[in-house]
C-alpha cells in the first residue's frame, strides 16, 4: 500500500514546502535547475524538513538518470554496482541517504568518481557535514543546510495531503494541533494525518482523535514560524541571565520535542560565550554531560543535561574571549595586519626560549611591528581571571 508521504513527494522545487533560502525565486538551487547543471552537493538538516524531496524534485525536473541509495543499508558491492552503471550511462546523480553513516571504504570507492563528474552526488544527512562528514568528500561537494520547517510550513503540507484524502473532514483545531505536534517534521505530521484518517468511520478528525492517537505535548514550540529558535534564543538568554528555573523551563520544552542536537550545540555555544574565562572547565564537564546524554539517550539525557544546566545558570559569566576574538578578527578584516616579526619567524636564530628563562618567560615583541601595542583582552573582574591576571604579573615581575 502507497503512504501518503510518498505520494505527496514533489515533482519540482515548486511544490517543495518551505527551504525558500534554496528553492525560492532566483535561489541557487532553484537557478541551477533553470540553468540544466548540477553539482555534487550535500543538503542536511532535521528530518522529515524536504531532503530527499528536494533531490527528487532536481533530479526529476533535470530529467537525470539517478539511483538512490542509504549508507547503513547498501554494502560496497551496491556501491560497486552503481559505479558500473555510472560509467554505462556515462553520468549517474547517487542520492544518498544517512550519508554521515558512510564508512572510509565507501568514501574512498565514490572519491575519483566525484574528481571525473561520472557521478554527481547528492548526499542527504540529519547531521552536521563539517563533523561527521570525510574532508575529501566535503571539498567535492557544495553544503546547504535545511531550515527547520515552520508551523505554517505543516499546516500547508496536510492541507495538501488532505486533498489525497477523499471525503475528509479536520477542525482548525485538529489541523494546529497536529502542526504543533509535528515539531518541524512534515512527513510525521502527514503521516499522523493518514492514521486519523483511516481510524474514523466517517473520515472526520477532530482534536480529541488526533490527541487520542497522539498525546505527546505540543507546548514545546510557539505556534508562529520563529517559535523553535525563540526557544533556543529564550534558553540561552536565561542561562546568560542566571535564571536557573527559566533554564530549565525551556530545556525542559526543547526536551519534549526530542532535539537533543540543538541543546547540545546551543550549550557549547553558552559554554564558550557567555562563561567563558569566569568558569573555564564548564567546557569539558559539558563535553562530559553532552556524552552521557548520548549515551543513555532519552528519557534519561534529561539527567545529565539538567544537572549541567542548573550548574551553567548558577555559573559566573564572562564574554571576554569573545569581545577578544572578535576584537583581533576586526582587525584582520580591516587589513590590520603586518609581517610576523623576524625574530619569531620559523627558522630565526634570534628567537628567545621562553623556558630558558626565569619564570618560563622572557620579554620579546609577538605582535607585527604596526600593531605592536594592540590590546584586544580585557579582563572581567571574576576570580578567575583576576587570578590569571595576578599570575600573568607575577611571572613578569609586575606589580
Amino acid at each position: 500500500m502507497d503512504i501518503l508521504a510518498d505520494k505527496l513527494r514533489p515533482k519540482s522545487l515548486n511544490d517543495v514546502i518551505g527551504q525558500k533560502h534554496l528553492v525560492g525565486p532566483n535561489k541557487i538551487l532553484s537557478n541551477l535547475v533553470k540553468n540544466r547543471k548540477l553539482f555534487s552537493m550535500i543538503l542536511y538538516g532535521k528530518p522529515g524538513i524536504g531532503k530527499t524531496s528536494i533531490a527528487y524534485a532536481i533530479v526529476n525536473e533535470l530529467n537525470l538518470k539517478a539511483k538512490f541509495m542509504n549508507a547503513t543499508i547498501n554494502n560496497k558491492s551496491d556501491f560497486d554496482t552503481a559505479i558500473m552503471e555510472a560509467k554505462l550511462n556515462g553520468e549517474l546523480v547517487l542520492i544518498i541517504d544517512e550519508f554521515h553513516r558512510m564508512n572510509k571504504d565507501k568514501q574512498d570507492i565514490l572519491l575519483p568518481h566525484l574528481e571525473s563528474g561520472s557521478i554527481i552526488l547528492i548526499g542527504l544527512t540529519t547531521s552536521n557535514p563539517y563533523h561527521k562528514i570525510n574532508p575529501a568528500i566535503r571539498s567535492r561537494c557544495q553544503i546547504f543546510e535545511l531550515k527547520e520547517l515552520t508551523v505554517r510550513d505543516i499546516a500547508e503540507g496536510l492541507k495538501k495531503a488532505a486533498k489525497y484524502l477523499p471525503g475528509i473532514k479536520i477542525n482548525k483545531d485538529a489541523l494546529e494541533y497536529i502542526s504543533n505536534l509535528a515539531s518541524g517534521d512534515l512527513r510525521f505530521a502527514i503521516n499522523l494525518l493518514e492514521v486519523c484518517y483511516y481510524s474514523t468511520d466517517d473520515k472526520k478528525i477532530t482534536l480529541d482523535l488526533v490527541k487520542e492517537i497522539n498525546n505527546k505535548p505540543a507546548f514545546f514550540h510557539d505556534a508562529n514560524e520563529d517559535g523553535h529558535y525563540d526557544v533556543l534564543s529564550a534558553f540561552q538568554k536565561s542561562i546568560r541571565g542566571s535564571d536557573v528555573d527559566a533554564s530549565l523551563h525551556y530545556l525542559a520544552r526543547l526536551i519534549e520535542a526530542g532535539d537533543l542536537d540543538s541543546i547540545y550545540r546551543r550549550l557549547s555555544v553558552i559554554a564558550y560565550e557567555d562563561i567563558g574565562l569566569a568558569n573555564p572547565g564548564i567546557g569539558p564537564r559539558l563535553m562530559a554531560a553532552i556524552h552521557a546524554a548520548d549515551l543513555v539517550g532519552l528519557p534519561e539525557a534529561r539527567i545529565p543535561l539538567g544537572e549541567i544546566v542548573i550548574e551553567m545558570a548558577l555559573s559566573p559569566k564572562s564574554n571576554s574571549a569573545i569581545m577578544a576574538i572578535d576584537e583581533a578578527l576586526n582587525d584582520i578584516h580591516k587589513g590590520n595586519t603586518g609581517n610576523v616579526p623576524n625574530h619569531i619567524k620559523t627558522t630565526s636564530p634570534d628567537y628567545k626560549y621562553p623556558h630558558n628563562y626565569p619564570n618560563d618567560y622572557v620579554k620579546q615583541d609577538y605582535l607585527p611591528e604596526n600593531i605592536r601595542n594592540r590590546k584586544y583582552y580585557q579582563m572581567k573582574n571574576n576570580k578567575v581571571e583576576v587570578s590569571l591576571n595576578n599570575l600573568h604579573k607575577e611571572m613578569r615581575n609586575e606589580k
